[in-house]
């Protein structure tokens, strides 16, 4: 079987969600997409930065996840680029995230887009919230590591 183009490449990513929460656990789940959403995907017209999900009566949607509407569609597409979609998981990871979700501070975050065997998949994370003081100690904990990175790069090239 040929792979698609697309397929495992990653479309859209929320680089905020690291910036903004620990990310405790990962969940793959399929969406529900209309018309020509899935094409405005694969063209990666997708933008997932200020997105949240939600449980209601035991499904899970995710809303302000903007999808740019397909130029060449037709006049079925739907029309409201941020509505609320479905997510597709198994009922008990839906429990599990609820009964986690609950606790204070939680919260659950899309981290990426990608296509896996021809449909699209949405990771989410559990995230809890940083404060302000763990966001400057992971910003000085990435300086320092690149620092680190940059002085073995210059010594490797002295040593040639």
């Amino acid at each position: 079987m040929v792979a698609k183009k697309n397929d495992g490449k990653q479309l859209a990513q929320n680089k905020k969600a690291s910036h903004d929460y620990f990310i405790e656990e990962t969940f793959e789940a399929g969406m529900v997409l209309m018309g020509t959403e899935i094409k405005s995907l694969r063209n990666g017209r997708a933008n997932i930065g200020d997105s949240f999900a939600t449980i209601r009566n035991g499904e899970i949607f995710i809303h302000n996840m903007h999808i740019s509407p397909f130029e060449q569609g037709n006049i079925h597409n739907p029309t409201d680029p941020t509505r609320a979609r479905k997510l597709l998981l198994h009922k008990a990871q839906i429990h599990k995230l609820l009964g986690l979700s609950k606790q204070e501070g939680y919260a659950i975050v899309p981290l990426k887009i990608y296509v896996r065997n021809g449909y699209a998949k949405l990771l989410i994370g559990l995230g809890k919230g940083k404060k302000q003081y763990d966001k400057r100690d992971t910003a000085a904990k990435r300086d320092a590591q690149r620092d680190i990175q940059r002085a073995l790069r210059e010594k490797q090239k002295v040593a040639r």
